[in-house]
């Protein structure tokens, strides 16, 4: 391992029927990458005719969830009302605060004559004076985000500062998130924050001698310059910022600063199924019916419904 990294990570791979998903964070000997307590890479993968993505409703606590896509398309419902399909180069940014539903699920158009796919998801843990604000969903699209050009890479500013650019998308702590690809072989400095990973997300990077190959995630160490060598055609995520104000727990879709809110989250949770999401601490999404149960609880049936059947 050379000065420059402190930790690699190779990713989980789970198969979710028909697709790849793979799990960088969180890591048994790293939980989180300054706000960034969970990042995975789906796909990429190709959906026949008929077929698509359905996540059904599922609640979320104290993070904000962040959904890139490289390829393909989702549609975004949630308790609030929203409903919004995100497609490359734009960003859905949902800040669950002290409770949110949402749903994902592949739009009729792409379902209808097949698609390809690919993602970045991550979770960036909201600081603890705001882990229980109101929830709101922020949608920007491709023309809102600053384009970024290092003479060799370019790419796009998603959240945060960095390259004495500022993205639109907004966080209440030090954030870093963006992603570039190398025209040609070359040389760029990492992005200063105070904790900070690269991803690969396709291709090859070399930081001080260290190889990082395809989806593998590199942790660099802090206080210090960083050049990143990157081949051809390789594609990287820059993720970081501010270390967190306290420790963060994960529990299924719920992040707290203690165990007890956890315990809080999954109660309100059964007992909003209970209460038929009505008037409960939970909401279902427009037109959602269907909902994932708590790990370990029985499965429900009739869960196959898809509010574009609706329409």
């Amino acid at each position: 391992m050379s000065d420059a990294v402190e930790l690699l990570i190779e990713p989980r791979v789970r198969d979710l029927g028909g697709f790849n998903v793979r799990r960088l964070l969180p890591f048994a000997t790293r939980r989180n990458i300054g706000p960034f307590v969970f990042f995975d890479h789906l796909g990429p993968a190709d959906m026949p005719p008929g077929k698509g993505i359905d996540v059904r409703s599922h609640p979320h606590i104290g993070l904000a969830t962040v959904t890139w896509l490289f390829e393909g398309a989702l549609e975004h419902r949630d308790s609030l009302g929203t409903i919004k399909t995100i497609r490359p180069g734009a960003v859905n940014w949902m800040t669950a605060g002290r409770g949110i539903v949402h749903s994902e699920r592949t739009p009729h158009e792409e379902r209808e004559a097949g698609h390809r796919i690919e993602a970045i998801q991550t979770w960036v843990a909201l600081p603890q004076a705001h882990a229980e604000q109101e929830p709101r969903f922020e949608h920007y699209s491709a023309e809102a985000l600053p384009l970024l050009d290092l003479g060799g890479a370019t790419g796009v500013l998603i959240s945060g500062a960095a390259y004495g650019r500022t993205s639109p998308v907004t966080f209440p702590s030090g954030i870093c998130l963006l992603v570039l690809t190398a025209e040609r072989a070359t040389a760029i400095a990492a992005p200063e924050a105070e904790e900070l990973c690269l991803y690969v997300v396709e291709g090859s990077a070399e930081v001080d001698g260290q190889i990082v190959g395809e989806a593998m995630m590199a942790i660099l160490a802090p206080g210090r310059p960083c050049v990143v060598k990157l081949k051809a055609g390789t594609r990287v995520i820059f993720a970081g910022g501010d270390a967190l104000d306290g420790p963060r727990f994960l529990d299924w879709n719920f992040v707290a600063s203690s165990k007890e809110r956890l315990e809080k989250a999954s109660a309100d949770w059964r007992a909003s199924i209970a209460g038929g999401f009505d008037g409960t601490w939970f909401a279902q999404p427009p037109h959602e019916t269907a909902w994932i149960p708590l790990p370990g609880d029985p499965q429900p049936p009739g869960m196959d419904h898809n509010p574009e059947d609706d329409h």
